[in-house]
């Protein structure tokens, strides 16, 4: 089974640049979840968008790519039965001419 959880958009400290380190900016996050799905045996997209947010705005990462590796290791962590993860993090607004990210995936089996 798959869950998908697209443009997952709020406001939180993240960069490297002065102003970034003060002033929320807005970032979109995708995520794709693999794992065995039974009958009574699931994960709740609403506690991973809660999870993905909550660890997000805590920890007002500098760089896209260490929050990547946390949600990663925070999503496995509270949801044992995943098996494949890939997570995207984009700044809409950083750029004027486009919107840019990184994505990131993690295959546990």
């Amino acid at each position: 089974m798959t869950i998908l959880i697209e443009s997952l958009t709020f406001e939180t400290i993240i960069g490297i640049l002065d102003h970034e380190r003060i002033t929320p900016q807005q970032v979109r996050i995708d995520c794709t979840i693999d794992y065995p799905y039974s009958e009574g045996n699931f994960i709740n997209y609403a506690d991973v968008t809660q999870i993905i947010e909550a660890t997000m705005k805590h920890e007002r990462f500098e760089l896209i790519e260490t929050a990547l590796n946390l949600l990663g290791t925070t999503l496995k962590q509270n949801f044992p039965l995943i098996e494949e993860l890939t997570l995207s993090i984009r700044k809409p607004d950083i750029l004027s001419n486009c919107t840019v990210g990184v994505q990131h995936t993690i295959r546990y089996i």
